[in-house]
């Protein structure tokens, strides 16, 4: 493994912007991680605009700009393995294929929402997918992730678990503790880490000797990848390796993956005002690193798409949107007693 302790021109927002190598993958499959990326997009638009306008009353973390990150990981797991995210999951939510109309009702605090309107967005819940929660603990589902792992291998099961995390989260002893335990044990877990280079609202290089925390997993033994997050092909190809690794009982896998949040740490604004180091001209150079545009660049260069068809995608996936906004309006509040009841276990003919 390589000891990589700085990110260079990944984490250096005005360095010259790389074309997309598509690797010769399928047009069908870059089209359809396409399409995610804008969901998730369009998707989070929507609950900014629910948070500006008041009509999202709960905190919201906006994922807006790293949308490649959780379709290329999310691409190279199965509905069996077990995904963990924090705050910021909507987009992990999404890429394993969460119902939309359910995360936006459970953002309304609706009894149709994904955690029964009980929990926001920050306790969404679709194990059916493969997300098994969510929670606003920063990295507080890094240890679950390494009990699940533990598990499928007491098992005698191919599961791989993900907690997907940020780079302030590594500064948690859990995670270190999580790190350490799945190594000595060789568990089927992958450590998958949002770098985007903000804790809240604070530079790594403010918190940290150096920006990248592949190091981490580096001291504790652990195969680790360094990706730009905003491509989804690299992300998606680190992942499929890092996977296949841990399924086939090599033990643990890290990926670091570097991208930017365009959004605030909260709520819908971009946050220029109260960063130590984030600026409008740091956020316009990121967004010219924009993983959807780069992706539809590089599928337009190899013929496989055309603009036209682009736009028409963005209509149809904004048209699927607003109908699962519109859903969740109409969805009835939970009634008042499910209160106690999402509380209380209830004995069999119990009261």
């Amino acid at each position: 493994m390589e000891l990589r302790t700085t990110l260079g021109t990944l984490a250096d927002p005005h360095s010259p912007v790389e074309p997309l190598e598509l690797r010769n993958l399928p047009a069908s499959r870059l089209t359809e991680d396409l399409r995610t990326m804008v969901r998730i997009r369009q998707a989070e638009a929507a609950v900014g605009d629910m948070v500006e306008s008041g009509e999202a009353k709960c905190p919201c973390h906006l994922g807006i700009g790293q949308e490649a990150v959780a379709v290329g990981i999310c691409g190279a797991l199965t509905a069996r393995d077990r995904l963990y995210g924090g705050h910021r999951a909507h987009s992990q939510y999404i890429a394993l294929g969460g119902d939309l109309t359910a995360m936006f009702a459970e953002i309304l605090g609706k009894q149709t929402g994904a955690s029964k309107g009980m929990g926001g967005s920050m306790h969404l819940y679709a194990p059916e997918t493969g997300f098994h929660g969510s929670v606003p603990i920063v990295a507080g589902t890094v240890p679950v992730a390494v009990g699940a792992a533990l598990a499928a291998k007491m098992d005698g099961s191919d599961i791989v678990a993900v907690p997907v995390f940020g780079d302030g989260a590594c500064e948690e002893g859990g995670v270190h503790e999580a790190l350490n335990m799945a190594s000595i044990m060789k568990l089927p877990v992958v450590f998958v880490v949002e770098n985007n280079l903000y804790s809240s609202h604070l530079d790594i290089n403010l918190r940290q000797p150096f920006d990248s925390v592949a190091r981490f997993a580096q001291a504790h033994g652990i195969e680790s990848e360094v990706v730009d997050g905003n491509d989804v092909v690299a992300t998606r190809l680190a992942m499929d390796r890092l996977v296949a690794r841990a399924r086939a009982g090599e033990g643990p896998g890290f990926l670091e993956a570097v991208t930017y949040r365009w959004r605030g740490h909260v709520g819908h604004r971009e946050d220029i005002d109260v960063g130590v180091r984030r600026s409008s001209d740091e956020v316009a150079a990121w967004r010219a690193r924009d993983p959807i545009r780069r992706l539809v660049d590089a599928l337009i260069s190899r013929k496989d798409m055309s603009e036209g068809e682009f736009n028409a995608m963005t209509t149809h996936v904004q048209g699927e949107v607003d109908s699962a906004v519109e859903a969740a309006r109409q969805a009835d509040y939970p009634p008042v007693k499910a209160l106690i009841d999402m509380v209380y276990a209830h004995a069999a003919g119990g009261r």
